[in-house]
């Protein structure tokens, strides 16, 4: 098959050869030779009015009928010649996504180049004209005046309700992507949560009551996916598809793109400024909708195999093509890099939703519904009860079940109640979410907070948290903490499940550590060795490094899920109804014990060093409610902490009590002498003091965070070949913002610098830019002096450091722990590149003012003369 490029050259070839191609030229002179002819009318063709002269647009009609009336006779000769050759295709018989093509290849800001070529046929036989439409031109007056910041208990969805539908109804009656548009203009204008939710909240509820169909692709695209981690469906687009797009839809040259981005640093400005600069375009665009772009992405992430690339093209160029104005562009381009930066991550997403279904729900629908008035008579704490209570249902279903479309079909028709936990509970082959074990600093500090508790005590392997799930006919799937599916990875591990099944297990969820060993002598290999294993299609008889998977925890057995069990229960199923596989499949090597017995404890630790672990986990075996009362001065979880964050200090101006988030100024101090009573239950996608984690790292007395580099400076004498220092980042999990908070410049090798240039090129190595930016990217924050690159943020480096401080120049944490400051840290230390994590998985700078408040908690105590717990403990030992 052709073609459409060659079968126009085709066809132009089988006309004439000296037929040269009519522009708009060509009619400007046919004009001028007739006006200068000056032919006498004739009388019924004598104007009775003077002749007025003709706009541009007046000009254009008139040109097009004339077109139109002189290629009639050539248009019928094309088509006799057309059917006249074997195998010659018109417009009419190619396919939907040809025709795509076709017009995606025509640049729409150049009306000459577009009228220099002959008119295709349409299929239907109708006449094509030529339409000028305005880029940047919106017929939607309804969408842009909608107040979506406006609070959830004032804002009236049915009053837009109507208007809505009315907009919708030319494309099918299906929410138009206008809507997000607005949303997400609104959302990443603001740095206030409250606002941010808000705003995500009246967006849901419009689409719930207008269009719930649209509801779950919303979803989708505001969270800048389009399915969960476990079914891999990657967009697979490279920045010159982007840019290949916009040159074609916004008409122009490699030259003016790249001013554009040396300008504005990210691929969503410059297809804003490029869309601004598009005057006018031949054709209406058709408004694109939720579901279309939605759509759109899955399909250009299942393109697969030859001419997959262009099919892709396409659809990015339609895209494009059919965004209206600059806004649209930005958003659907941000979209399509995968770098959406709206703040609206899992959590907020899950707030948003359980907060709409309160207030809405589909026409049709019988669940009940909170009176939004009644709801903004009540005091604050009873308000945030009201929406807590919903947020803890969805976020525990989702936690469960982490994929929206099982969660939204089953909110669209019974809402949040109860049975929502039932429909969207545990099944085999769906990861749930893992539990995360709280850092402690060391020994005595776990101690502490265990006091009167029963624990174990368990290797901290280093190698690869897995959760298997097999169901009654022996179908295996293998999942990753991140919820990746790895089954392929370890077909290993799948041929011995059969093995490790006991009597009666018919079903199951384990979790465990898959660790690479030595076959022949048992001896544990690190992490790097089980990075080395091919990750895709590994064949049995190929597989050169050997994994053991020492298990740990049982979620879900026959058909039943046992996250509500205690860890001594599961433990014990555990190990009661599986066969043990020497150095294949076993158990994490534990010790059970008490906080008195700190010398078996430390024994136990140093044995886990010994055999190279990471360190050792403990785990609170029942659940048996805490009456001890806290010691002053104990460190609170990392969750407890990050809920207080805005609680009053020194500098915060009550402003954690003006945000509910924490107790008041005024509050009784002993409302806080007695800790929350730990549970033994698995916790889902929680991070809770029940499980604690002791490293060698933390117990050598200084703590780490996981890093995103983001910048460097060239290096001064001999490091001046190298990035020398290195700008480090938190993450800001509410705005999705990569937040600055030093310089590193110690620890590295010089292989690693090495190492390092070359991957972060700015083509003084190779000659080609690599993984490299020129400008800071908006999602950046960072106001210091400026480096001579910006990486492109990829990487999890751990880095150590003495202590954490202050900072006038970085904005890390900033109005967490005071109004004015951010945090940095003093003599940071590269420790080790962390390839298992990715860089949403970064520390937080919620965690980073964590770690202050810890300090700051020490520091006082030391002042004040009082002894450290933790330190009392160490001498005891």
């Amino acid at each position: 098959m052709s073609s459409p490029a060659k079968k126009r050259k085709l066809n132009n070839g089988a006309k004439s050869d000296s037929a040269p191609a009519k522009g708009l030229e060509y009619f400007f002179q046919k004009q001028r030779q007739n006006a200068s002819k000056k032919p006498t009318p004739l009388p019924s063709e004598t104007p009775t009015e003077p002749t007025k002269e003709l706009t541009d647009e007046e000009l254009a009609w008139k040109l097009q009928n004339e077109w139109n009336q002189e290629d009639a006779a050539e248009r019928q000769q094309e088509d006799d010649l057309e059917t006249s050759v074997p195998g010659m295709e018109t417009e009419g018989d190619q396919t939907p996504e040809e025709v795509a093509e076709t017009e995606t290849k025509e640049t729409p800001t150049s009306i000459s180049a577009r009228s220099s070529m002959p008119p295709a046929k349409p299929p239907d036989g109708t006449k094509r004209t030529l339409t000028l439409q305005s880029a940047g031109m919106s017929e939607d007056s309804v969408t842009p005046a909608i107040p979506l910041d406006e609070s959830p208990l004032t804002f009236i969805p049915s009053k837009y309700v109507g208007q809505l539908q009315d907009l919708w109804s030319s494309s099918g009656g299906e929410a138009t992507y206008a809507l997000l548009t607005r949303c997400f203009v609104l959302v990443s204008g603001t740095a206030s949560r409250i606002k941010i939710v808000d705003t995500l909240v009246n967006c849901l509820r419009l689409l719930i009551e207008a269009d719930p169909s649209s509801l779950l692709p919303a979803v989708w695209l505001a969270t800048n996916s389009i399915s969960p981690p476990y079914i891999s469906l990657e967009l697979g687009l490279g920045g010159s598809a982007i840019s290949k797009a916009l040159k074609q839809v916004c008409g122009l040259d490699s030259r003016s793109l790249k001013a554009i981005y040396d300008k504005y640093g990210d691929a969503g400005d410059v297809a804003f400024e490029a869309k601004k600069k598009q005057s006018f375009t031949l054709r209406k665009p058709k408004p694109l909708t939720i579901k279309g772009v939605y759509q759109s992405l899955v399909k250009i992430a299942n393109s697969q195999g030859q001419g997959s690339g262009e099919a892709k093209q396409r659809l990015v160029d339609r895209l494009l093509q059919d965004a209206r104005g600059g806004e649209e562009s930005r958003f659907i381009v941000r979209t399509l890099c995968q770098h959406l930066r709206i703040g609206a991550v899992k959590t907020t997403m899950l707030i948003a939703l359980s907060r709409a279904f309160l207030l809405s729900k589909p026409p049709g629908a019988g669940f009940p519904l909170r009176s939004p008035s009644e709801l903004s008579k009540l005091k604050k704490e009873d308000l945030a009860e009201v929406w807590s209570k919903s947020e803890e249902i969805v976020k525990a279903c989702f936690a469960r079940r982490p994929n929206y479309n099982d969660l939204i079909p089953v909110l669209l028709e019974i809402g949040i109640t109860e049975e929502l936990l039932l429909r969207c509970g545990l099944t085999l082959h769906v990861p749930l979410r893992p539990m995360l074990g709280s850092i402690t600093r060391d020994l005595s500090e776990m101690l502490t907070k265990l006091q009167g508790r029963d624990f174990a005590c368990e290797f901290k392997y280093d190698g690869q948290r897995a959760q298997v799930h097999c169901d009654e006919k022996g179908k295996v799937s293998i999942f990753s903490r991140h919820l990746e599916l790895m089954t392929d990875k370890y077909p290993d591990l799948v041929e011995l499940v059969p093995k490790i099944r006991g009597d009666g297990v018919e079903s199951f969820i384990m979790e465990g550590e898959v660790v690479a060993v030595d076959r022949e002598t048992g001896e544990l290999r690190n992490f790097q060795t089980l990075a080395n294993r091919a990750r895709k299609d590994v064949e049995i008889g190929s597989i050169a490094i050997n994994v053991c998977l020492f298990a740990f925890d049982l979620m879900f057995l026959n058909g039943q899920p046992l996250l509500d069990r205690s860890f001594r229960e599961r433990r014990e199923l555990l190990r009661s109804l599986f066969v043990e596989v020497p150095r294949h499949f076993t158990w994490v090597k534990s010790l059970d014990a008490t906080s008195g017995d700190s010398d078996s404890v430390l024994d136990f630790f140093k044995a886990a060093i010994d055999a190279k672990c990471e360190g050792i986990m403990v785990k609170v075996l029942d659940n048996v409610a805490s009456t001890v009362p806290q010691v002053e001065g104990e460190q609170e979880s990392e969750q407890d902490a990050g809920e207080r964050l805005a609680a009053p200090n020194p500098k915060s101006k009550g402003k954690g009590k003006a945000n509910g988030n924490g107790p008041g100024a005024g509050e009784d101090k002993k409302a806080k002498s007695r800790r929350k009573a730990l549970l033994a239950t698995y916790e889902p996608d929680k991070r809770l003091d029940s499980w604690l984690k002791v490293k060698k790292d933390y117990h050598s007395s200084f703590e780490t965070l996981d890093m995103v580099p983001v910048a460097g400076w060239h290096g001064q004498g001999r490091k001046a070949r190298w990035w020398s220092p290195i700008l480090l980042a938190v993450r800001n999990e509410e705005t999705g913002s990569l937040e600055v908070v030093c310089k590193c410049m110690s620890g590295f090798t010089d292989a690693f610098y090495k190492a390092n240039k070359e991957f972060y090129d700015d083509g003084s190595v190779s000659g080609e830019a690599k993984n490299t930016k020129t400008h800071k990217p908006s999602f950046i924050d960072y106001t210091g002096p400026s480096p001579d690159v910006w990486f492109e943020p990829q990487e999890v480096w751990e880095v150590a450091f003495a202590d954490i401080t202050l900072s006038p120049t970085y904005t890390a944490a900033i109005g967490l722990v005071s109004d004015e400051r951010g945090l940095s840290l003093r003599f940071p230390r590269f420790l080790k590149k962390r390839e298992d994590k990715g860089i949403d998985e970064a520390s937080t700078n919620d965690f980073l003012a964590v770690l202050w408040r810890k300090q700051e908690a020490k520091a006082a105590m030391a002042s004040d003369g009082k002894e450290d717990p933790a330190e009392a403990n160490e001498e005891g030992d």
